[in-house]
């Protein structure tokens, strides 16, 4: 997903570079894509919120039962986590960015319209 995502984005900006482009079909594949984009971050953020529940409650568990063999899985989970967090940052900071890059979409038409 990160390389698509960065593909996608060299992608926009090709295409904004452009004096040829199709600025509003452009413009309908980036909402598009946006939506797409959108999905993912929220799935992520789901599994995040559960490996993050998940690696608590057995935190918590094992400190009300005192049960030392869950230790393991109170690892496993968050080291798990910790990818998750960076991915989901990363998701979220490119998702920021599509929106940027959807109002230079939509001020260079605006800019286009002005000019004709």
């Amino acid at each position: 997903m990160t390389e698509y995502f960065k593909r996608y984005r060299a992608f926009v900006a090709a295409a904004l570079e452009k004096e040829d482009t199709d600025l509003l079909e452009l413009l309908k594949i980036h909402k598009t894509k946006i939506t797409f984009f959108q999905h993912e971050r929220f799935i992520h953020l789901i599994v995040m919120c559960l490996f993050a529940v998940a690696a608590v409650g057995t935190i918590l568990v094992i400190a009300v039962t005192e049960k030392l063999t869950l230790i393991p899985l109170a690892v496993l989970l968050l080291v798990l986590l910790v990818p998750y967090i960076k991915h989901y940052y990363f998701l979220e900071n490119q998702t920021q960015e599509l929106y940027k890059d959807y109002d230079r979409i939509v001020e260079k038409i605006s800019s286009f319209d002005k000019i004709n």
